[in-house]
């Protein structure tokens, strides 16, 4: 298998393993995957099973031919989840997070250029005049 959705299949398979379904109603973990076994999953599992999906979509989608199949690192997924940022299952950068500026209100409103323009005009007229 490519290297792309390594990392999330081996989350899963790990999720997999922790779970109730495996763990205590002795399920194997292809049978934990189907439905309707699958409904009875931790979200973490459901999303990482999703995540995983679109992941291997990814890797015969024509439309991601130029840049390739960029699924997010189970990794980065953890470290989100501890900050709180906001972040995106799969599909590379989050969409939110680190986008936007924070702003109180008070910031002073930048001068448009043909101010700032006149003001070295005039600037300029008065070192000419002296």
């Amino acid at each position: 298998m490519p290297s792309s959705c390594k990392e999330i299949r081996a989350a899963l398979a790990q999720c997999l393993q922790e779970s109730e379904c495996v763990m205590v109603q002795r399920h194997t973990a292809a049978e934990c995957l189907r439905s309707p076994l699958a409904e009875t999953l931790p979200t973490k599992c459901q999303q990482l099973k999703k995540g995983f999906g679109e992941c291997r979509r990814g890797m015969i989608d024509m439309r991601k031919r130029f840049r390739g199949n960029q699924p997010i690192t189970f990794k980065s997924l953890e470290k989100t989840e501890e900050t709180g940022e906001g972040y995106q299952l799969y599909a590379g950068r989050s969409a939110f997070a680190g986008a936007v500026k924070k702003t109180d209100g008070n910031e002073p409103e930048p001068k448009d250029w043909r101010e700032l323009e006149n003001e070295k005009y005039r600037q300029e007229q008065e070192v000419q005049k002296r």
